[in-house]
C-alpha cells in the first residue's frame, strides 16, 4: 500500500527526506490536496498563503539535495493557532477587534520554527481571544471534529487539534491557558505538550492578560513529534525573563525511569464521565505494568486548592484580564466582540483589585500544596477532560454523566496546571465504548518537561495507537470521517 505523505509524522517525513524518497515540495503538495479535500468540512485553517509555503518548501528541497537541511524540522509543515502572531499573515485572535490585523513580527516560537526551516502552511481557527473550550467565532464560524463532524474538537486549540487529526499537518503550534492544547487533544486523539511555565520564550506576542498561565505549546500525533518541536522553541532567550531559569538546557529526553505516580480521577463532587474515568484507570494500570508505583491516595489539601482554583481564581483573572485588554486597547469598540466574550466584560468589570488579589492569594496556596505533594511523588495522571465531545455549536456539554455543568465543567482538570506553571503532557488513552476520542494527561514539577515527554513516550510505546482519517467518499454531506481503526496493547 503507497503511503501517502499527509499521514505521515514530522519524525518520518525528515527520514523521508533524508533517505531521498520526499521531498518537502512532496509533503506539502500532499498536505494541501489534503486541506482542500478535508477543510471544507472540518474548517480548520482559516488564513493561508500558498505561494510563501512554496518558496519555503523549494528552498528546503535544495538543502535535503545538497545534503544540508538546517534542523530535524526542515521541510516540515505546519499550523499556527490564529492567537499566535506570524508575519505578513492575517492574526486575527478571532476576533472582529483584530479582524484586519497583519503582524509585522512573528512571535519568538514562530521565528524559531520558521529558521529551522519548517514550512508554515496557515493560521488555525480559535474561539474570540482563546476563551472558550469549544471553537467558533464571528469571524469564521465552528470548527468540526474529524472523529465526528456533528462534535466540537474542544478549544481553544479546536482549529490547531483538527488539522493535525485530520492529516492537514503532521504538528501544530498553540497556546495552552487554562487546558487549550490539552483538552482538544483529548477530543481529537492527538498528542500535545503545555511546558512549564518560562520553557518556551515568547515576545511579540498579543497582549497577556491572563497572568503567567499561557503558555506555547506542540500538537502532534506522536512523543517524538513535540519533542522535535521543543528542541527548536524551548532555548532561553533574553526577551523572556522567565526563560532565564532553563538557560544552557537542552530538550533532549532521556530513557523513563521508574517514577512515583499519583491517579486522580475526581475532584469532589464534580461529575465526570464514566469512560473517561476507566479509560483514565486503564493508562494508569499501563503504567504500572511498565514498572511505575501508581497511588490513588489523593490528599485533601490538594482537591482544595485545586477547587478554590477553579472556582474563584480563574473566572477573577480571566474575566479581569479580558475587561483590562478592551477597555485599554478597545474602549470604543466593545460593541463588535461576541455574545459570550461580552458576558466575560462585563463580570471582568465588576471584579476589584481585592477581588484579584484574593484570586493570586488561591494560586499561592495551590502551588505551595503542589510543591509538597511532588516532595512524595513524581508525576500526577489524570483525565484531560471530564467530558467527552459534545456538539460542534455548543459552548460547553449541558450534562456530564447524568449531572447538570456550567461553561467550564468539562475543563475542571487542567487550569489548575496553568496556575502552578507545570508542564502537562496529553495523551490519547482507550476510547469509548462508542469509539470517541479520550485523552489523559502527565504533569510534572516544574522544569521537568523533558523527563515528561519521556514518560509519555514509553507510554506511547506500550500503549499504541493508529490514527488514519479519510472523509467516507460515500459521505456528499460529510457527516463523519472515517478512521481506519485506533489499536492498543
Amino acid at each position: 500500500m503507497t503511503v501517502l505523505p499527509w499521514t505521515l509524522s514530522a519524525t518520518a517525513l525528515t527520514a523521508a527526506y533524508r533517505s531521498g524518497s520526499l521531498s518537502p515540495l512532496d509533503a506539502l503538495v500532499s498536505v494541501w490536496q489534503r486541506m482542500e479535500q478535508v477543510n471544507p468540512a472540518i474548517n480548520a485553517v482559516v488564513t493561508h498563503d500558498l505561494q510563501a509555503s512554496l518558496q519555503t518548501a523549494t528552498a528546503s528541497t535544495r538543502r535535503w539535495q545538497q545534503g544540508k537541511p538546517i534542523s530535524a524540522l526542515d521541510g516540515v509543515p505546519f499550523t499556527v493557532k490564529d492567537n499566535i502572531p506570524v508575519a505578513g499573515l492575517r492574526s486575527t485572535f478571532g476576533s472582529r477587534l483584530y479582524a484586519e490585523h497583519v503582524p509585522l513580527r512573528d512571535e519568538l516560537p514562530v521565528a524559531r520554527l520558521r529558521a529551522a526551516g519548517a514550512v508554515l502552511l496557515g493560521k488555525t481557527n480559535t474561539p474570540e481571544f482563546a476563551l472558550q473550550g469549544y471553537t467558533d467565532n464571528p469571524l469564521f464560524g465552528v470548527t468540526r471534529n474529524p472523529w465526528d463532524l456533528a462534535l466540537t474538537p474542544g478549544g481553544s486549540s479546536g482549529g490547531a487539534v483538527a488539522a493535525v487529526a485530520a492529516g492537514i499537518a503532521p504538528f501544530a503550534l498553540a497556546t495552552d491557558g487554562g487546558g487549550s492544547i490539552r483538552r482538544p487533544c483529548a477530543h481529537t486523539a492527538c498528542t500535545g505538550f503545555k511546558p512549564s511555565t518560562g520553557r518556551v520564550p515568547r515576545s511579540d506576542g498579543f497582549p497577556a492578560f491572563l497572568h503567567d498561565f499561557e503558555v506555547i505549546g506542540p500538537i502532534a500525533r506522536q512523543v517524538e513529534d513535540l519533542a522535535l518541536v521543543m528542541h527548536q522553541i524551548a532555548p532561553s532567550h533574553a526577551s523572556d525573563s522567565r526563560s532565564a531559569a532553563f538557560r544552557g538546557q537542552d530538550f533532549e529526553l532521556s530513557p523513563a525511569q521508574p517514577s512515583r505516580i499519583l491517579l486522580l480521577t475526581a475532584l469532589g463532587a464534580s461529575p465526570v464521565d464514566a469512560h473517561t474515568r476507566a479509560s483514565t484507570e486503564d493508562a494508569a494500570r499501563v503504567l504500572d505494568r511498565l514498572g511505575h508505583q501508581i497511588d490513588g491516595h489523593v490528599p485533601d489539601a490538594l482537591v482544595s486548592a485545586i477547587c478554590a482554583v477553579n472556582e474563584l481564581a480563574w473566572p477573577v483573572i480571566s474575566q479581569s484580564g479580558l475587561a483590562w485588554l478592551l477597555d485599554s486597547a478597545f474602549v470604543s469598540r466593545t460593541g463588535e466582540v461576541g455574545p459570550a466574550v461580552a458576558t466575560m466584560l462585563q463580570a471582568g468589570r465588576l471584579h476589584s483589585g481585592a477581588n484579584y488579589a484574593q484570586a493570586l492569594e488561591q494560586v499561592q496556596r495551590l502551588r505551595d500544596v503542589l510543591s509538597a505533594v511532588f516532595e512524595q511523588i513524581d508525576f500526577l495522571l489524570l483525565p484531560a477532560a471530564a467530558a467527552l465531545p459534545w456538539a460542534a455549536d455548543q459552548s460547553h456539554p449541558q450534562s456530564i454523566d447524568g449531572s447538570a455543568v456550567g461553561p467550564r465543567g468539562h475543563a475542571i482538570f487542567t487550569a489548575f496546571v496553568n496556575a502552578a506553571g507545570l508542564p502537562a503532557l496529553a495523551l490519547p488513552a482507550r476510547p469509548s465504548a462508542e469509539g470517541l476520542p479520550i485523552g489523559v494527561q502527565l504533569v510534572g514539577r516544574h522544569g521537568d518537561d523533558a523527563r515528561l515527554c519521556a514518560m509519555g513516550l514509553q507510554y506511547q510505546q506500550a500503549a499504541p495507537w493508529r490514527q488514519l482519517w479519510e472523509i467516507a467518499p460515500e459521505s456528499s454531506q460529510h457527516k463523519h470521517f472515517q478512521t481506519n481503526g485506533m489499536q492498543f496493547a
